[in-house]
């Protein structure tokens, strides 16, 4: 149980690992955590469109994508030019430690290799949320989400993702909320 209790704590370490990125964008800023959140939401979506997709190892795969991250950090694209992250050992580490670890090596391992449809379907997730934040920061007028957003369109894998993606990039990023302007937002009332 002791490991059990080690594994909560590291997978707790997302909560406090920057995604480096937003540095060079210039604004925005979020963990690996609440990246990992949206990405298994996006992931859930994805797996409710696709056929002859397996759900739950899809999600599981949103899940864990990026926890080798709690041992590695996030390395951004800048980063990445320099530096190797040695992935599959921080995978193997923890993995060897959990009496289920075999399934989240296996679940890892499969999304790095990336050639199975809840691969991509995951490797998809894990960019459309990119997209989702980028959107964000260009309804808030940040300039360069524009730029980085055609590099974050270019690595989608599937024809559903690029579909959902052109969905995003034509939705304004607040309307979920705002899209009733009536007398409520001065008096609270619909009258």
């Amino acid at each position: 149980m002791r490991r059990i209790a080690n594994f909560l704590f590291e997978a707790g370490m997302l909560k406090r690992t920057p995604r480096t990125g937003f540095q060079f964008l210039g604004s925005g800023a979020e963990s690996v955590a609440e990246h990992i959140f949206r990405t298994v939401y996006i992931g859930f979506v994805l797996g409710n469109l696709a056929s002859d997709v397996d759900k739950d190892k899809l999600l599981k795969m949103c899940l864990f994508h990026d926890l080798p991250e709690a041992r590695t950090g996030d390395l951004n694209y800048v980063n990445k030019k320099y530096v190797k992250a040695n992935e599959k050992k921080a995978v193997n580490d923890l993995a060897d430690t959990l009496p289920f670890g075999d399934e989240i090596r296996e679940l890892i391992f499969e999304f790095m290799q990336g050639e199975s449809p809840e691969a991509k379907l995951a490797y998809d997730a894990d960019q459309l949320e990119m997209i989702v934040a980028l959107k964000e920061y260009k309804d808030l007028g940040n300039t360069y989400a524009e730029e980085w957003l055609d590099f974050a369109l270019k690595r989608l894998r599937t024809d559903i993702a690029r579909e959902l993606a052109v969905a995003i990039l034509e939705t304004d990023s607040s309307l979920w909320w705002f899209s009733d302007k009536s007398n409520w937002w001065i008096r609270g009332d619909k009258d």
